[in-house]
């Protein structure tokens, strides 16, 4: 078993028990929150990091270079993210949401578990040994997570009839989405391009994941050009968080395994 893989096994068994509590308390008590599941959370994503610094140990560097650690940065971001809005309550917290986000971190260990990933430990490429990198995708992920958080509470305010649930779930992807934004253009735009003149000689390129990444930055965009200029709070920015969440998911796996480009080894 390749390092850190024992630790994002338990993990994933972790965040299995919380989305099995989250689920008994959303469906048996009516939506009450749950006592227990966000302490599950702090310590799945806690060996998650941990998971990840055996590997860095193992490489010599920051194991953020490959999909898998990709995939378990950010279930581990996930599961921090929750924990911190459960103790904070800001906006108020709808586990209804909390479940949607904890089974998103589920499906991305699943996938890292997959044939379709390698779980391999490898040394990254001369290209990629900067402290750019750790920056270019450290905020991006996190940032990502946080439009995982407004992409649930999207589809929730779609399928909701109550104006005063509607209201609730609109203040919760308008709050996601202005800390995802920063930290994502951030990371995927200003570090990257900073990396992309280290590593390439040039700061952009329209190579398929920095143009993939560009459009889903103008997506949400347009949604915070919808929300916060326009005043709009009816379905429209609902379906542009929607849209920007889907580009952010063809830009990681979308691009990976069908564009092949200058970023096809992560």
């Amino acid at each position: 078993m390749t390092d850190g893989a024992a630790l994002a096994n338990l993990a994933f068994a972790l965040l299995l028990c919380a989305a099995a509590l989250q689920a008994a308390w959303l469906f048996r008590w009516r939506g009450a929150v749950d006592p227990a599941s966000h302490w599950m959370l702090l310590v799945a994503s806690t060996l998650l990091v941990a998971a990840l610094a055996a590997r860095s140990i193992r490489i010599s560097f920051i194991a953020l270079t490959g999909i898998w650690e990709s995939l378990s940065f950010w279930a581990a971001a996930l599961g921090f993210m929750v924990f911190a809005w459960r103790l904070r309550g800001k906006p108020a917290y709808r586990p209804g949401i909390g479940f949607g986000i904890v089974l998103a971190a589920i499906v991305m260990l699943s996938i890292a578990s997959s044939p379709l990933v390698s779980t391999e430990a490898l040394p990254p490429i001369p290209a990629l040994r900067s402290g750019w990198l750790v920056l270019h995708v450290g905020f991006a992920f996190v940032g990502e997570a946080f439009f995982v958080a407004s992409f649930v509470a999207a589809i929730l305010f779609l399928f909701a009839k109550d104006p005063a649930r509607r209201v609730e779930l609109d203040r919760v992807v308008y709050t996601a989405i202005a800390l995802g934004y920063p930290l994502f253009t951030a990371g995927a735009l200003v570090f990257g391009a900073i990396w992309a003149e280290k590593a390439w000689g040039r700061w952009w390129s329209w190579d398929p994941k920095e143009t993939w990444a560009l459009v889903t930055w103008l997506t949400y965009t347009a949604y915070l050009h919808l929300r916060l200029v326009r005043k709009r709070k009816d379905s429209w920015p609902a379906v542009f968080a929607i849209a920007g969440f889907l580009c952010a998911l063809f830009t990681f796996f979308g691009v990976n395994y069908l564009l092949p480009g200058l970023h096809s080894y992560g």
